[in-house]
């Protein structure tokens, strides 16, 4: 505020003194607390209106000095400048105010997040505590019931290793039943042990120990060993005595590869080329079995009626017509 000039000054020095001594009192005991009601900026114009209305009295009374208004304009511009930082200070406190009012809602948002992803995180730890016990207790059970059971497979597997031997047994029982070894002595190179390096070179051919190394790898189930042995003994002593015998175990190699169709084959040239053979009722035999395995019951039946009619009193006859009654229409 600027000062005041052409002011008019009493002419009574006393009464001056006491008009300008009666505002430094005013002055002194003003004191601008702001109201409930009209706040700090409201309180400053209340006392603001009050000095104005005093400095008009003494003016229009003409009794006002100049030092003592230049005073008074002193102290109203330092109120003013308080003023404006008390409110700038205000505003500042406003702004802070609603920024941590925020941040406290953003908190408590965030809280309230957390709090639910813990209560389905402690849901989901309850599940899977309670899975966990079911497995653990299911393994106890197994393992449990796997030592009680120990000794009854124990049992089982002495039981199927017997039964294997006497299946093996029943099978060299049948061969010999349907003279498909011709001597004692080819039985017991079942049991010889046998390695690839046992068939004979080119130089050393000779149709027996063609047909007693195939007849080893065929009792060790190396099929593709035998087939060569067989093969080769065929083409080089067509005519050898060992000749039908070692096509007939030929068809065989395949039959038990369930290469059935190629067995069939096989048999057939055993019936065709060696008719006078001992091998020609077994393969008209295995010819029907392999028929059978194929589903087709046709040709089954009809092998099986030629092999009853052309051979009634063989032990193959024997066999065809059990299987005949088996058969079903």
């Amino acid at each position: 505020m600027r000062p005041l000039k052409n002011v008019q000054f009493c002419s009574s020095p006393r009464k001056a003194k006491i008009l300008t001594t009666d505002i430094h009192l005013v002055f002194r005991g003003l004191k601008f607390e702001p109201d409930a009601g009209i706040g700090q900026k409201g309180a400053f114009f209340k006392g603001l209106t009050i000095v104005l209305g005093l400095l008009g009295i003494i003016m229009l009374l003409g009794c006002a000095g100049q030092e003592d208004i230049l005073i008074l304009d002193n102290r109203l511009s330092v109120i003013e400048e308080r003023s404006a930082a008390t409110e700038q200070r205000s505003r500042q406190s406003e702004s802070r105010l609603d920024e941590y009012i925020k941040n406290g809602q953003d908190l408590r948002e965030r809280a309230a997040g957390q709090n639910v992803l813990i209560g389905q995180l402690r849901g989901e730890i309850r599940v899977l505590r309670g899975k966990l016990e079911e497995t653990e207790y299911l393994l106890k059970q197994k393992i449990k019931a796997f030592k009680g059971s120990k000794g009854k497979q124990k049992k089982q597997l002495d039981r199927i290793e017997q039964m294997i031997s006497s299946t093996k047994d029943r099978i060299l029982h049948i061969e010999q039943y349907l003279n498909l070894e011709t001597t004692e002595s080819e039985l017991k190179l079942e049991k010889e042990p046998y390695t690839k390096s046992d068939i004979p070179s080119k130089k050393e051919l000779s149709a027996d120990k063609i047909y007693k190394s195939a007849r080893q790898a065929f009792a060790q189930n190396d099929f593709e060993t035998a087939r060569e042995g067989f093969g080769q003994l065929l083409k080089r002593y067509p005519k050898s005595p060992q000749a039908d015998n070692a096509q007939f175990w030929l068809g065989e190699t395949y039959y038990r590869e369930k290469w059935y169709e190629k067995a069939i084959l096989e048999y057939q040239k055993v019936i065709e080329k060696y008719p006078k053979g001992n091998k020609v009722p077994a393969s008209l035999l295995k010819q029907g079995f392999a028929f059978s395995s194929l589903g087709d019951k046709a040709n089954t039946r009809l092998i099986l009626t030629e092999l009853v009619k052309k051979y009634p009193k063989s032990n193959e006859a024997k066999i065809a017509k059990q299987k005949l009654k088996r058969l079903k229409p």
